[in-house]
């Protein structure tokens, strides 16, 4: 038996069990790992509360990432071997189990290699706001010395976002909402940045694309499709991924004329290569020591419910929250 937070039916936080389970069963393709850490993202309490409905096994673990070490393997792995560390993303969706256990069984396809000397808490922390902000920068098209406006920039992706842009070399402009969080934009890098609540953001973006931004992403949800539209170059790309219950209005006359576009974007249903390609890149970039990410706190396993609840109440977080067996 293994130590597990599961849930039996979708529900508040409060649904949340921490218990023991069976043993995870080992297939020929799956890998079984030992889990050091996992991170709480605002989709786990989409998944657990019913609010993305989607085919859940009874029980269910909650959980998409983890870190965590490889016990033994299926007969048919090739990738990996005991003694590995390795990271995962997308568990806990179409049918499979989460990661919020002491044992997990993986199929080899969906863990990558940990690089060495990478800290582990760091890397949970980051992967599923890395994974999002590099697919989302495909999925816009994002290009080698282009432009972007993230808002947000302080938060889990906005930092991934602004970190990834700057190493292809783009002009970036961040927000966030509070002098902490600018100036945590501007140790990332950000070419310049603004205090949403007291600046004036428009005036300020101007300083870094007087004519305009290749890509507008506002991480936070918020949605302003004014603002947006205001501030994109000419054939500028809006990406959209967060603010689920979000209506804004929106300027379709400015939006058409000035020839933009808009991506929609959910990390869930992105594709096995989309996943791979950025795996490739968020390594690469851990091994060289150049990604920089936030945790508020580390917490243990069993607190679960507790780490939904502080996710989805709208407490300022100052990065992400980790747990650990």
């Amino acid at each position: 038996m293994v130590k597990a937070a599961y849930i039996d039916r979708v529900g508040p936080p409060e649904a949340i069990r921490y218990g023991e389970l069976p043993d995870p069963k080992v297939g020929p393709t799956d890998v079984l790992v030992r889990v050091s850490a996992v991170a709480v993202d605002p989709v786990d309490t989409y998944i657990r509360s019913g609010k993305l409905p989607m085919r859940l096994p009874t029980p269910f673990i909650v959980g998409r990432d983890m870190v965590g070490q490889v016990e033994r393997v299926g007969a048919a792995v090739s990738r990996h071997a005991p003694g590995d560390r390795v990271w995962c993303n997308n568990q806990g969706f179409d049918g499979r189990q989460g990661t919020f256990a002491e044992l997990l069984a993986i199929d080899e396809k969906l863990l990558y290699p940990l690089p060495s000397g990478a800290d582990e808490r760091e890397v949970v922390a980051f992967v599923h706001s890395g994974l999002t902000a590099r697919i989302g920068l495909e999925r816009a098209q994002f290009a080698a010395g282009e432009s972007i406006f993230v808002g947000g920039g302080a938060g889990n992706v906005g930092s991934a976002v602004l970190q990834f842009a700057r190493a292809r070399g783009a002009k970036t402009f961040a927000t966030a909402g509070s002098p902490a969080g600018v100036d945590w934009c501007r140790q990332l890098g950000a070419d310049g940045t603004a205090n949403y609540k007291i600046d004036d953001v428009a005036r300020e973006a101007a300083l870094v694309a007087p004519d305009g931004f290749d890509v507008y992403w506002d991480t936070s949800g918020h949605n302003d499709f004014d603002q947006a539209v205001g501030l994109l170059a000419t054939g500028g790309r809006i990406v959209v991924m967060a603010g689920m219950t979000a209506r804004p209005p929106f300027p379709v006359g400015p939006f058409y004329v000035k020839n933009c576009s808009l991506f929609g974007f959910a990390i869930t249903y992105a594709s096995a290569e989309q996943y791979d390609r950025a795996a490739e890149e968020i390594n690469r970039h851990v091994a060289a020591g150049k990604l920089h990410v936030r945790i508020d706190r580390v917490l243990r396993l069993s607190a679960a419910a507790e780490a939904h609840r502080l996710v989805e109440s709208g407490t300022r977080l100052e990065g992400k929250v980790v747990l650990i067996p």
